[in-house]
């Protein structure tokens, strides 16, 4: 298969990228037809990354490894932006007592850093780790607002996830200028049938798109203009928090 890359690393990394946000495990011919690696190379790359805990061996295959999530953990720019977020993250679940999620720009995906729910929280398809599309959510709209692959995806095609998905270029346009103006996205519907959602950016000293906060509730009960102020209240906390903490460091 042409695009398998030629180096051990490119190898590894295509291994561990093979697996998505819903893969709980994968089996050996399943990852062979994801990668497209030779049945040796794959058996004994497998091997070796089960044997530094990259991987685990399953009943049914292999999944990610434990070490994975503790070299996640030592990524100094993330670690650092989710222990800021959380008290203001653990404040708005308090007031709103819905699902509260902190996301991160990656491509043309938000990526979900942080989320806390409770006993009654929306069905949602966010999870911890796992992406979307920016312009289907809120959270995603708050990022791509600020972002510079702003026209790239204006300028390709938007996938329609539900009847109400904003598939149309000029809409979308319209929408991230009121967001900019606003420093509140909306999502109605849009990525899920009966969730609705309110997002803000966190932005840096330089107005560059740091991360997003989000508010998701299902449509029966959750109004988020309701709850715009204090999402947009959190986000400019964890934007003046992380400003400070830069400026002390600069300053030692």
């Amino acid at each position: 298969m042409t695009g398998v890359p030629n180096t051990l690393l490119g190898k590894v990394m295509l291994v561990l990228n093979a697996f998505g946000a819903d893969d709980d495990e994968l089996g050996f011919a399943e990852l062979g037809r994801r990668t497209g690696l030779a049945k040796a190379t794959l058996h004994r790359l497998l091997g070796d990354l089960a044997d530094v805990r990259l991987l685990d061996r399953g009943t049914r295959g292999y999944r990610l490894g434990g070490h994975l999530f503790q070299l996640g953990m030592r990524a100094s720019v993330e670690r650092r932006l989710v222990e800021v977020s959380t008290p203001y993250l653990e404040d708005l679940y308090e007031r709103t007592h819905e699902t509260v999620h902190l996301g991160l720009l990656e491509g043309h995906e938000v990526v979900y850093a942080a989320k806390i729910g409770g006993h009654r929280q929306a069905s949602s398809p966010s999870r911890l780790g796992g992406r979307m599309p920016l312009h289907a959510t809120a959270i995603g709209k708050a990022l791509l607002a600020h972002a510079p692959v702003r026209s790239e995806v204006l300028a390709a095609p938007l996938a329609r996830r539900t009847p109400r998905t904003v598939v149309t270029p000029g809409m979308l346009r319209r929408q991230l200028a009121t967001i900019r103006q606003t420093g509140v996205a909306y999502e109605y519907e849009e990525s899920r049938v009966g969730l609705a959602c309110v997002a803000s950016p966190v932005l840096g000293h330089d107005g560059a798109v740091v991360a997003a906060v989000s508010v998701a509730g299902p449509t029966t009960r959750f109004d988020p203009r309701a709850h715009a102020a204090s999402v947009h209240a959190a986000a400019t906390g964890i934007a003046l928090t992380l400003i400070r903490r830069a400026e002390l460091t600069a300053g030692l």
